[in-house]
């Protein structure tokens, strides 16, 4: 991949030129991340709102963590089972009705079940079927990837994936932060779900309509769980520090990343009034933060990822480790200074710069035959550990807010620690 082709520009025109079926799903993926970037981070917001405590928040993100952990494999054997088209219809159908579900939660959150509300269960259940349609593609993504670009260039490859994915991230922020600045968060929140499941479905209805999975040959058939104990064992020998230390990490962040938005929102408050914009509320100003947060990504990716082949994936990914690790422990203890808060906000969009050169270092060891089973099997433990993160982050949080993000900072930096000290680099890369 030639340095003209890794910018802005050349992005958009590898985009482009696409095979149509993949093109498709590329198109069907942002509109689904739309809808997922305008919701998923002011959902803990939502439950604090409609009467949920930190901790039924905190096993909110624990829930999701565990969604993200047992769903690809299930995903997997259905869309073998049923074929690719009509799944990945079922399951857009089910992230659109998800969307819808979590608009009812608002009107049922004076209705009492039992130590809670139907409404905060409702939340729960809307999770189910919304996170349905990212069961799929996480694999395949990194195999295409990793047989379409030469070894060296593997975090370059990825960078062009992630800007692209990612400026759905940086949109739907925007969009929810339009919405809120309009209506207060009761309200405006539920219109901000309504949008988003007019994206999800237009995303379903385009991915049925023009994709032809006549010629897929993704996967094969799950042969049960002595599969993936043997994938799990079979991990290349350089990937577990890495594991070790990105498992850590992600704990640290999985234990205070639902309870960003309640800091900025509730504990910080913080607000800010912006030229030709006005004054936007705290929950409006979340919006932009994202998105200020997204744009650094944007803009530091591709450029990160070409310093990687100069200094090698080791620093980079370690660079991304740290910002995660410290990232808590600044925001708690920030002032309610928008400018403050806008800063540590560009910061943390340094962790996803290093995201392309984290996949390269998990993909690159392994096999040519073997990287969709090794990326698995890699994200299958990491995700199973990381599952009650969240709890514990919230059962902290109800205590003390600077002591549960506290702890995550150490956690993070022990994290960040053991990698640099026991991480292996990639050959191709030293």
């Amino acid at each position: 991949m030639a340095d003209t082709e890794t910018g802005v520009r050349g992005t958009v025109r590898q985009f482009l030129a696409l095979d149509g079926d993949v093109l498709v799903l590329s198109v069907a993926m942002f509109a689904f991340s739309l809808g997922f970037q305008m919701t998923g981070r002011y959902m803990p917001r939502y439950l604090s709102v409609i009467g949920a405590g930190s901790l039924a928040i905190g096993l909110y993100g624990s829930f999701g963590n565990l969604i993200s952990a047992v769903y690809p494999y299930p995903g997997g054997a259905v869309s073998d089972r049923i074929g690719s088209r009509t799944a990945l219809t079922a399951f857009g159908l089910a992230s659109t009705l998800g969307f819808v579900v979590w608009y009812a939660a608002g009107p049922l959150a004076g209705v009492p079940l039992g130590p809670t509300s139907a409404g905060v269960v409702v939340v729960f259940l809307g999770l189910v079927l919304s996170q349905a349609w990212k069961s799929f593609g996480l694999g395949a993504t990194f195999a295409v990837v990793k047989q379409s670009v030469a070894p060296d260039k593997l975090a370059t490859g990825f960078a062009s994936t992630e800007t692209v994915r990612r400026l759905a991230f940086l949109l739907g922020p925007l969009l929810a932060a339009a919405i809120l600045a309009r209506f207060a968060f009761d309200v405006g929140f539920r219109y901000v779900l309504l949008v988003a499941a007019a994206f999800g479905a237009v995303g379903t209805l385009a991915q049925h309509v023009l994709y032809d999975a006549s010629a897929d040959s993704f996967g094969k058939s799950f042969a049960g769980v002595e599969t993936v104990v043997d994938d799990i064992r079979s991990l290349p020998s350089p990937l577990r520090p890495l594991l070790v230390g990105d498992t850590l990490v992600r704990f640290a962040n999985g234990m205070v990343y639902v309870f960003f938005v309640i800091v900025v929102t509730e504990f910080l408050e913080v607000s800010v009034t912006l030229p030709l914009v006005g004054r936007l509320s705290p929950d409006a100003f979340f919006g932009v933060l994202l998105a200020v947060e997204m744009a650094v990504a944007l803009l530091t990716m591709v450029p990160v990822a070409k310093l990687a082949e100069r200094v090698g994936l080791k620093p980079v990914v370690a660079l991304g480790f740290a910002v995660y690790a410290v990232f808590p422990v600044l925001l708690v203890s920030a002032p309610a200074d928008p400018l403050v808060v806008g800063v540590l906000f560009a910061l943390s969009g340094l962790r996803f710069a290093g995201l392309p050169a984290h996949k390269a270092l998990i993909v690159g060891p392994a096999e040519a035959n073997a990287g969709g089973r090794v990326v698995g099997s890699y994200y299958l433990v990491r995700n199973a550990i990381t599952i009650p993160s969240a709890a514990v982050g919230g059962w902290l949080y109800a205590g003390s807010p600077a002591v549960a993000f506290g702890v995550a900072t150490v956690v993070g930096l022990v994290g960040t620690g053991y990698f640099l000290l026991a991480g292996e680099e990639f050959e191709a890369y030293r």
